[in-house]
């Protein structure tokens, strides 16, 4: 994605003034200034189009923003997973996630919330306006709209799995417009919006990959096939015809692949998940884009509490770290539990790039930036320009061995689709003929959990699936009743909703009642 001067659309749009008065008689004087911008001036050429759009996706990194002492907004959908604990416990409202005492003044609720909405809100001034600009190229037109849908779209998806019925805007708003107090529209009316807005973005000539960062066919057509697959799931149950749905779409992608294996694949190994040398190529189909000029990675609450593994000497808030059990789940020989190969880490460099000492624990490698912190004789940038995965190749494959099994039990290419994930981490697969439909099913789910994890994407399997990985016996729990080993609490039904923030509901009376389960 490319970096835009315009940070902020909506400030740009709401600061606009027109000066006017009896300045003389000269036609100069009378001209407007171009560089005093309204909704209706901005959206006048080409420019404002790309401009409005980068906002958009500037947005997206909302979710690295603070919450408080040594915490981000993005640990609130790794914290309730019970597959991270904490090495610090100084920020409140990160333990309360931790312990599922939440409610709506928990500030990384509040800040999700507000976080999409934003991203919505800008998104719709895009595809309110783009339409009208003249001239402009039809294709390049076009494909500013898809984006826009695919980035709308993939807000509503994230805050409809969060807290349920929500509103449902598709219009810029402003205080005297029917949806400014908006009401709480259902499930399979938001639903409809993203589909509806994905199948747009499909058609909006996108290409299959983007190197820039910009949406793509590709992270289209996964976002989709993940969209039936919830669907098809809790809380809307469509059960098979979703679950064929989800399938059909993620084999697109697969055999596009499968065509092009130089354009779209696994990468051969686990670092280049975390490099940023192959940041938005091959496995990586879409992720938020970050760069220390604007904003540097975000994800360093994963660094182990006063050791010395960056440049900074010893530092870090260990404010995200891998419960014991979960890291021990992982199987014998399994190559993402290996330390510095996998997705762990159990030892480093001092300072990044002295000598090799033992961490006593392990810790989560996947966002780690050996560029920027520095590796064995090497120092680091100290520039941390690492992106956020939001869509992998990887998962694209599990979501096909997944719901292919639903359509029909273990088929030879949902098979096919699984054991490239344990190929690559180097794991035996039991032959095809000994799995049947269930087994299968839970032969998928843990390949999520493994190769999925701390990418914010278990806490959502956790919602649809309503079953739960349990470290101990290697099987799944139902969601109600769930012993978290993050802090040995049990999950409730409340649970399976986030609570509305509580400003919001005081701002807004039509929202009307909070979530069942909170005050």
């Amino acid at each position: 994605m490319r970096q835009s001067f315009v940070k902020n659309i909506s400030r740009v749009l709401l600061c606009g003034i027109v000066l006017a008065g009896p300045m003389g008689c000269s036609d100069f004087l009378d001209e407007k200034d171009p560089s005093n911008l309204t909704p209706d001036s901005f959206y006048s050429i080409p420019d404002h189009a790309e401009a409005a759009l980068a906002a958009v996706y500037a947005d997206l990194r909302f979710m690295g923003g603070g919450a408080g002492i040594f915490s981000a907004n993005w640990q609130l959908l790794e914290a309730l997973t019970g597959t991270s604990t904490t090495e610090t416990a100084q920020n409140s409202d990160l333990n309360n996630l931790y312990s599922l005492v939440h409610d709506g003044n928990t500030v990384h609720v509040v800040n999700y919330w507000n976080g999409l909405y934003r991203v919505i809100a800008n998104a719709n001034q895009v595809l309110d306006k783009v339409p009208a600009i003249t001239p402009m190229n039809d294709a390049q037109k076009a494909k500013i709209l898809g984006e826009a849908r695919f980035l709308r779209a993939s807000a509503y998806f994230t805050a409809v799995r969060l807290w349920g019925d929500i509103p449902l805007i598709t219009t810029p708003q402003t205080a005297t417009t029917d949806q400014f107090s908006p009401t709480r529209a259902p499930q399979e009316d938001v639903y409809k919006l993203i589909v509806d807005d994905l199948v747009a973005a499909e058609a909006a000539g996108l290409p299959w990959m983007d190197v820039s960062g910009r949406a793509n066919l590709a992270a289209v057509k996964t976002q989709l096939a993940k969209v039936y697959l919830t669907m098809a799931g809790f809380p809307l149950s469509k059960g098979a015809s979703h679950y064929k749905l989800a399938a059909d779409k993620a084999f697109e992608v697969i055999t596009y692949a499968n065509a092009n294996p130089g354009t779209i694949n696994l990468f051969t190994n686990y670092r280049d998940v975390h490099s940023e040398t192959t940041e938005n190529r091959l496995e990586h189909l879409f992720m938020i884009q970050y760069n220390t000029v604007v904003a540097g990675n975000p994800m360093e609450n994963f660094y182990p509490n006063f050791k010395p593994v960056t440049f900074n000497g010893p530092g870090g808030t260990g404010s995200s770290v891998p419960t014991p059990a979960f890291y021990k789940s992982y199987e014998a020989g399994d190559l993402r539990a290996k330390d510095q190969d996998g997705y762990f880490y159990t030892s480093y460099f001092t300072n990044g790039n002295g000598a090799p000492f033992e961490l006593g624990a392990p810790y989560v490698f996947k966002h780690f930036n050996q560029t920027s912190a520095g590796r064995s004789g090497v120092a680091g940038t100290r520039q941390n320009n690492l992106n956020v995965p939001q869509i992998r190749y990887a998962e694209t494959l599990l979501i096909y061995a997944e719901a292919q099994n639903e359509v029909g039990g273990p088929t030879q290419a949902a098979y096919d689709a699984m054991k490239r994930i344990r190929d690559r981490a180097t794991l035996t697969t039991p032959a095809l003929g000994t799995f049947s439909q269930a087994s299968f099913r839970e032969a998928v789910w843990r390949e999520r959990w493994k190769e999925l994890s701390y990418e914010q994407i278990t806490w959502f399997d956790m919602l649809r699936l309503r079953k739960v990985y349990n470290e101990t016996t290697n099987g799944f729990d139902n969601f109600v009743g769930h012993i978290n080993l993050s802090s040995n609490q049990p999950l409730q039904q409340k649970h399976l909703l986030l609570p509305i923030p509580t400003q919001e509901l005081l701002n807004n009376p039509n929202l009307k009642t909070q979530n069942p389960g909170y005050n």
